[in-house]
């Protein structure tokens, strides 16, 4: 599929066959390539925590407002964002670079995140949204349907996957074959 018809096609999907089994092949291949999205200053942020265990979907999905979702998607991810990555030896993130790249970049970041809390978060939840959305067209193209979710009990999940006290939850993202889904899509005019 092309790019342009997996963002079209893209749907968010309220329910999905629960009797679904995802390969680990094809999740494998939907979570490297995912990686490979855009973050800020390349420190990609993101932790992926990949709910597999049935108990524990459970139990999230009770403080998910009971969203079948959580259960019943092939795939659960947790988008997570380690608040303290800019400073989890960054020179990693540039080790490619030209070494001038790299002595110019390596004050800025610190500079730039410091005493900055805000700045840290912020900057980690917009390369989630960038990963969210990478994982989301992937799975499309891949054959399958996924949901973005926000509607849960924040602080109750970090506790349920045992969320390090310098992360954060940016949000859910369900995967799987979706039924049922074809709600008509509402869009506002381009205009607007």
């Amino acid at each position: 599929m092309d790019v342009m018809s997996a963002v079209q096609n893209r749907r968010a999907a309220k329910s999905f066959d629960p009797q679904h089994q995802m390969s680990a092949e094809t999740r494998r291949v939907l979570l490297e390539n995912a990686a490979l999205a855009p973050s800020a200053y390349n420190i990609q942020h993101w932790r992926v925590v990949d709910v597999q265990d049935i108990e524990l979907r459970k139990s999230i999905r009770e403080v998910a407002w009971g969203q079948a979702q959580v259960t019943d998607a092939s795939l659960l991810l947790v988008l997570c964002a380690d608040l303290e990555a800019w400073q989890e030896r960054p020179q990693r993130y540039w080790a490619t670079a030209p070494q001038p790249v790299q002595d110019f970049l390596l004050p800025k970041l610190d500079e730039y995140y410091r005493g900055k809390p805000e700045v840290a978060r912020d900057e980690a939840m917009r390369s989630l949204g960038i990963l969210g959305m990478t994982v989301m067209l992937l799975a499309q193209d891949l054959g399958y349907d996924s949901c973005p979710m926000d509607g849960f009990d924040y602080a109750a999940v970090a506790r349920l996957i045992r969320l390090p006290a310098h992360y954060a939850i940016g949000y859910m993202v369900a995967i799987g074959k979706g039924q049922d889904n074809a709600w008509e899509r509402n869009r506002l005019p381009l205009q607007d």
